[in-house]
């Protein structure tokens, strides 16, 4: 799951509908990217209770890295109750502000009416990973 070699975000490429742009339907996935002041998880198609143990493995590589931690939420298509918890728990067990990055207008939407975009910070661009 952890990918070190190449600290910059990566991309879906070939992955999802057109130019490589998750469609809803398509399956999940989580990645891990530990650059050299922060770990990235990126997240990508359905956020649900099926991918629980993927959440939870790259939560805990994560926190191990003990770098600040942002989420790059771009590719999301759907996310359900199980993700929200994921990104409350995150946002609470974290030293440092866990940082949202360029969440789709469905995810923010979760976000504001659980309220736990307080816990977050939501930032619309990505100024890469170093």
């Amino acid at each position: 799951m952890r990918d070190t070699s190449n600290p910059k975000p990566t991309t879906l490429g070939e992955e999802g509908g057109h130019d490589g742009v998750p469609e809803f339907g398509d399956p999940a996935s989580v990645h891990l990217i530990v650059g050299t002041s922060r770990a990235r998880i990126v997240l990508s198609g359905e956020i649900d209770a099926d991918i629980g143990p993927e959440l939870g493995e790259a939560t805990a590589e994560a926190e191990a890295t003990g770098l600040p931690v942002e989420i790059d939420a771009h590719h999301i298509t759907f996310m359900d109750s199980s993700g929200v918890a994921f990104l409350a728990r995150l946002g609470s067990r974290m030293p440092h502000k866990v940082r949202i990055l360029r969440a789709p207008p469905t995810v923010k939407f979760l976000l504001e009416v659980t309220r736990i975009g307080e816990l977050l910070e939501i930032v619309d661009e990505d100024e890469g990973l170093d």
